[in-house]
């Protein structure tokens, strides 16, 4: 049992289970019917994404201090909200079931998914 820390509209691993979007947004053009089979997300949880003062601040990071000043940010919003309880469950989901979260980012180091990954890994989540 574990997360898996995905690319949402990238092909499914066979042992993934439910796909959790961890996005603001939903996919563009793309039907609410058809985000699960178009491998987006089967459920969304858009309350452990950054808020939209963060994404546009992450959007505009082109050096590592940059974003590391906006990691420490959702970290600290992660931290201090309802999404704080959120991932404890996950955490602890973790040890029971596959699911996987995921955004729409090419590139995990530069994507809140790797802190999200951070955060699980210390609330005792299991990830692969």
């Amino acid at each position: 049992m574990s997360i898996s820390i995905v690319r949402l509209g990238s092909p499914r691993a066979p042992d993934e289970g439910v796909r959790i979007g961890t996005v603001r947004r939903p996919p563009r053009g793309v039907p609410k019917t058809e985000f699960g089979t178009r491998d987006y997300y089967d459920v969304w949880l858009p309350n452990l994404s950054p808020s939209a003062e963060l994404v546009a601040q992450a959007k505009a990071a082109t050096s590592a201090a940059d974003w590391a000043a906006f990691a420490r940010k959702f970290r600290t919003e992660m931290n201090h909200s309802d999404a704080s309880k959120v991932l404890d469950l996950l955490a602890v989901l973790s040890k029971t079931t596959h699911f996987s979260v995921g955004c729409y980012c090419a590139d995990e180091s530069r994507c809140h998914r790797s802190v999200l990954r951070q955060l699980l890994n210390e609330r005792g989540a299991l990830i692969k």
